[in-house]
């Protein structure tokens, strides 16, 4: 998992630089970029149109469409396997409760811009964060340009298929959520009389051996280890901390 530091203000280069590396290479393998402001939704159709506009004239356009309705139940029906949720929001962002967990068993890669107090490590896979006191409204001010870099350094990655080295959809962390030893997370979509359930992961639906948990319903987070849901998965709620 990718937490990404803090500076004393907003992110620093290293920051940008690893996020926009992650997105590239999904974006090199077929990606398409979902924007969200959940409290504000037009705000996500001009994020998702500064992403679509190519860097230069005649260069490459990015998938880039807006989150239609609430985030996680949209997401849920749209976003495919490979695909990368840009969430710009407030720290208290209600619907970012559980993001990362939900978006790591559909396999799509979370990058969360913000500002005001900070979300505790995990709750998105690459945190871009602004620290002072402006508001999410306040688009003309700090996160724009946040943005908009993630934007460019995305592009400019893409215009030197070189530097993508051989990053793979849903392996973009240090450890891999979806290959680990220790298990992988998916979704129960349906469940069966027979204790089999098909599962949604990164890598598609699974039929999973569900007999050795007890309570599993439809929605429901596993952990998945040899064909075998060992337990069912509370999504985590994170809870802000101020800025030092």
């Amino acid at each position: 998992m990718n937490a990404l530091s803090q500076g004393p203000s907003g992110p620093d280069a290293a920051d940008l630089a690893a996020a926009s590396l992650a997105m590239a290479r999904r974006f090199a393998s077929g990606a398409t970029l979902w924007c969200a402001t959940p409290s504000r939704p037009w705000r996500a159709r001009q994020v998702a149109v500064e992403f679509a506009q190519p860097e230069i004239a005649g260069g490459r356009c990015l998938p880039a469409v807006t989150v239609p309705g609430q985030l996680l139940e949209s997401l849920r029906t749209h976003a495919r396997a490979g695909d990368v949720l840009l969430l710009v929001a407030g720290s208290d962002e209600p619907s970012a409760s559980g993001l990362r967990q939900r978006t790591a068993a559909w396999g799509v890669l979370t990058v969360w811009i913000g500002t005001g107090p900070r979300p505790l490590p995990g709750a998105a896979d690459y945190v871009l964060w602004v620290d002072d006191d402006e508001t999410i409204s306040s688009y003309d001010g700090r996160l724009v340009p946040v943005y908009r870099l993630l934007r460019k350094m995305t592009h400019d990655r893409l215009e030197h298929p070189e530097l993508l080295g051989t990053g793979q959809a849903g392996c973009d962390h240090e450890v891999c959520i979806t290959c680990s030893d220790e298990g992988r997370l998916g979704e129960v979509v349906t469940l069966r009389s027979d204790g089999q359930a098909q599962v949604r992961t990164p890598t598609g639906v699974e039929t999973v051996d569900t007999s050795l948990v007890d309570g599993a319903r439809a929605g429901d987070l596993v952990l998945i280890h040899a064909g075998a849901a060992v337990s069912v998965v509370t999504p985590e709620r994170w809870e802000p901390e101020e800025a030092p």
